[in-house]
């Protein structure tokens, strides 16, 4: 696969295309995990289904422009939005329409992960013009409030997540994608290996992009999502250990129209044997 750049000011936004041609869409990862960890599979099936795909890098990983923190302030910190942003999350839906512009395209339809949902959102109600429709995975309201977010969240995983190794490497990110991983359905222990050792040959996880993200994304002001005009899917899943199904049924209910589906069995991941029903679902 050929790595090609976008530029957005002073970052420059590695991504990758599938498909030569079809509808536009633009996938947007989430919080601290390379554009690799949409499986390579997941987008040669939606070229499959007729769309040519871009994923790409956010700014702080892979092979698009790192940054450093003045501080080390916690990720706590930065969610209740203690901490000073180093860049905005208005920069980050930039790259992602830097993305777009690189490839030629006037708007795309916007599917993004996690973190990457509330930036698909943002993307929606900032540059409406941009986005074709939407689709939010493992999402949460991205207009949702400090404490609204808080109580989106399973608190149980962070106990978890402080008996995983603490060294950035492979066998870290192996044992947090398995930690968030769908617990109805096989955990595809290959492909997360080769992609855990994948992304940390691409580039080390840096710890503190996990806060820098934090800080960006509680400092984006937004209009109400009732300003929503596009056809949209909310994917999540029912044994999500992360966050809760509560916060995709409060986004699919907050944007006129869409359309809300729970996987009994899905995690904080979107598994193989859900791949052809979503892309049969997206708008």
């Amino acid at each position: 696969m050929t790595v090609r750049y976008a530029a957005n000011g002073d970052a420059s936004i590695a991504y990758e295309t599938f498909g030569d041609a079809g509808k536009p869409l633009l996938l947007i990862m989430g919080l601290d995990f390379q554009m690799i960890w949409w499986p390579d599979g997941f987008c040669e099936r939606l070229a499959e289904a007729g769309y040519h795909v871009a994923r790409f890098d956010n700014r702080d990983t892979g092979l698009s422009t790192h940054y450093t923190s003045p501080t080390d302030d916690s990720p706590w910190r930065a969610l209740l939005g203690g901490t000073k942003p180093v860049y905005s999350a208005r920069d980050m839906i930039a790259d992602g329409l830097a993305v777009m512009d690189a490839n030629g395209w006037d708007s795309a339809h916007v599917m993004g992960g996690s973190m990457g949902a509330a930036l698909a959102q943002g993307m929606a109600l900032l540059h409406p013009a941009r986005v074709r429709s939407l689709v939010c995975c493992m999402g949460a309201p991205a207009d949702a409030g400090v404490l609204r977010t808080l109580r989106y969240l399973r608190f149980g995983i962070f106990k978890d997540f402080r008996k995983l190794p603490k060294e950035p490497d492979a066998a870290g990110l192996l044992a947090v994608y398995r930690a968030i991983a769908s617990p109805g359905y096989p955990f595809p222990e290959r492909w997360a290996r080769e992609t855990a050792e994948l992304s940390h040959a691409r580039s080390p996880r840096d710890p503190k992009t996990t806060q820098r993200h934090l800080a960006a994304g509680r400092a984006l002001k937004l209009p109400p999502l009732s300003d929503i005009t596009v056809p949209t899917l909310v994917v999540h899943g029912a044994d999500d250990p992360l966050i809760r199904p509560r916060a995709g049924r409060d986004l699919a209910a907050a944007i006129p129209g869409a359309q809300y589906v729970e996987y009994p069995g899905m995690g904080h991941s979107l598994p193989e044997e859900l791949w052809d029903d979503v892309i049969r679902r997206m708008p």
